[in-house]
């Protein structure tokens, strides 16, 4: 089988008509240059230079296989310079995928402020719950809530994330304070994604950690729903520390059972390869790292 470097070294030696001006563009002794030119030429049973000992000039085939060859060199190398920019320069469209959690302003400004860091970036941002095959997608990174069960992705951890229980001081009017997990059952909750409104939360006390059946006339598929409904009255939420944390403060939430809350949810920047990677997705994955984002709390 015929060595692509033996083709392109013959393509440069035609070009400069001379071994030697070839072999200093190519960085190569001479005698090296002129043994994979014959090299080559043994394997396609033709000479492509007539060699005297004051000139080199191409033969009759070397001209038809030179002018065969210097085109599709010519793109071999024009793909190469391509991807050689692509990894040194932050440029090209960069595909990511996040959860609807996120889909909000300060994300958005997070968003914002990259691309005006890197004007040589487009985005094709996808805002879902739905699960993205990174690669079937084409999707270049994805940010994900809870444990990572494809072991073929590269995960980053980005930071945790927590859930406290709490509703509004008028909900708990004439209702009795629940003093423990399974008081909850007493209570109407606000689901995520809760089937036949019923849910099972999973609440942990240091190394504790229950499971308790709850039910409640309102589910939804976001937090923003969730936190909007709590906020009304309509009942408990096990809401993200970073929507509450500011109300209950402030005295407009009350957290309950404040001994209890989610256990940690790790959040991870995922990709699909380790190798390779280019520096559109380098530089947006120091930028998470370094963002600090009201939705997580930073690993220490």
């Amino acid at each position: 089988m015929i060595d692509l470097n033996d083709i392109a070294i013959f393509a440069k030696v035609a070009e400069l008509e001379s071994f030697s001006r070839a072999a200093h563009a190519l960085g190569m002794p001479v005698s090296t240059v002129s043994r994979r030119v014959s090299t080559l030429e043994e394997q396609l049973g033709a000479t492509l230079l007539q060699r005297t000992t004051r000139r080199l000039s191409l033969t009759a085939q070397g001209r038809a296989y030179f002018s065969q060859c210097s085109g599709p060199l010519s793109s071999l190398y024009d793909a190469e310079s391509v991807l050689a920019r692509a990894q040194k320069a932050p440029e090209g469209l960069l595909r990511v995928s996040a959860p609807v959690i996120l889909g909000q302003d300060p994300f958005y400004a997070f968003v914002s402020s990259f691309m005006r860091a890197y004007p040589r970036i487009a985005v094709d941002l996808f805002v879902t719950n739905a699960f993205v095959d990174l690669i079937a997608d084409n999707v270049d990174i994805a940010i994900r809530f809870g444990d990572m069960r494809d072991s073929t992705l590269v995960a980053q951890r980005l930071g945790k994330s927590l859930r406290y229980l709490a509703c509004t001081p008028d909900y708990l009017v004439g209702r009795e304070l629940p003093t423990d997990p399974e008081a909850l059952r007493e209570h109407a909750c606000i689901l995520l994604n809760g089937r036949n409104n019923e849910a099972e939360w999973e609440l942990a006390s240091g190394r504790t950690t229950v499971k308790v059946r709850v039910s409640g006339r309102l589910s939804a598929h976001d937090f923003q729903a969730v936190s909007a409904f709590t906020r009304r009255g309509h009942g408990i939420g096990l809401l993200p520390s970073t929507y509450c944390d500011a109300e209950i403060a402030g005295g407009d939430l009350v957290r309950l059972l404040p001994e209890w809350s989610s256990p940690e949810i790790f959040v991870h920047a995922v990709y699909p390869s380790r190798r390779f990677i280019p520096s559109k997705l380098q530089v947006f994955l120091e930028a998470l790292k370094a963002w600090k984002s009201p939705l997580w709390i930073p690993l220490r």
